[in-house]
């Protein structure tokens, strides 16, 4: 009698209890969200972040990727992010510089000598506290992706800067971007990342910049297309996830996270090169685009007509992190 009257109540206490069991039990979904292919930098490092996150912490975590802009399109990222409705992202640092202006210091021209140099930056503690400047703003920075240096494509060739002057060209949204075509005599235009093949067809922009492995989905099928190789800038994303989300995760479970996360970039960041040295063997050899190669004179004159930029977002940048990247080149 004494054990029934026992076990009666534990066995309603579980009842009680069970769907609170089960609700712990459920892994935590990461819903990675972005714009370009699967066999972009970007593409690859979610993918592998996700194969990671299931050897690693299956049934704990699931992670959902959707690239091509399938869940969210680029306008709506950032909003979908704040929102939880993703809860991980890598955009271009472009789009963080409402919520921190001081990132601009990415996207000036000519600023890093090469890919190296930007690496060397990522590691300064000036960078590293850019990385975390939005958290109390809802975005939490996780990892400096690269996608590598960027190149002008257009439907004329450009070896001079006067060849681009009148000419429309797609950017990212980002005022250091505008006066950079600004500086050229060209109209800058902000268009997403999936609507650029289109824009560059029907007319609306003859031109855009980016690294190789984002130039294949910007170019317009059946137009002639030339690609400067200027190197002028770099195209770097930030992985970042939702600042409420991400710190809510167990420590445990967030530490093991962060592990693969820098587990991903070492690879993300170590393979761009390759991904956009193999992009544009393949780019050239299927005929449909013109290699432009510039003259160190050329190159100095592109320079030379892009770099006061500098100087118009110096306040906004500060002078030390402007400082501090320059410091990392050696010129």
């Amino acid at each position: 009698m004494f054990k029934s009257l026992v076990v009666a109540p534990c066995a309603a206490l579980f009842l009680l209890l069970s769907p609170v069991v089960a609700l712990a039990a459920e892994p935590i979904v990461i819903k990675f969200a972005h714009v370009v292919g699967d066999d972009t930098p970007k593409g690859k490092g979610a993918l592998l972040f996700q194969k990671l996150v299931r050897e690693r912490l299956a049934g704990q975590v699931d992670v959902e990727v959707y690239p091509n802009s399938t869940l969210v399109g680029d306008a709506e990222e950032m909003q979908a992010l704040l929102d939880n409705k993703v809860q991980m992202l890598a955009p271009s640092l472009s789009k963080f510089i409402e919520y921190s202006p001081k990132l601009e210091v990415f996207d000036l021209p000519f600023l890093f000598d090469d890919e190296a140099a930007v690496a060397r930056f990522q590691k300064r503690e000036t960078s590293r506290e850019l990385l975390r400047s939005m958290a109390d703003r809802g975005i939490y920075g996780l990892a400096y992706w690269n996608n590598g240096l960027k190149q002008l494509s257009a439907t004329q060739p450009l070896r001079n800067p006067a060849d681009a002057a009148g000419l429309a060209f797609r950017i990212q949204p980002s005022p250091v971007l505008e006066a950079q075509f600004a500086a050229l005599d060209a109209k800058a235009v902000r268009l997403p990342f999936s609507e650029v093949s289109k824009a560059m067809q029907s007319g609306t922009v003859q031109g855009t910049e980016g690294p190789w492995s984002n130039i294949r989905g910007q170019s317009a099928a059946g137009k002639p297309s030339y690609v400067t190789e200027t190197n002028h800038g770099v195209l770097n994303y930030m992985l970042v996830a939702n600042s409420e989300f991400w710190t809510s995760i167990p420590f445990a479970v967030r530490s093991e996270l962060e592990n693969i996360v820098l587990e991903v970039t070492q690879t993300v960041n170590a393979e761009a090169a390759s991904i956009n040295e193999r992009e544009r063997e393949q780019i050239l050899a299927s005929g449909s685009t013109t290699l432009v190669t510039l003259t160190a004179e050329q190159r100095q004159a592109w320079r030379a007509k892009m770099q006061p930029v500098w100087k118009s977002f110096e306040a906004q940048i500060g002078s030390d992190i402007l400082r501090a990247a320059l410091t990392v080149n050696r010129r």
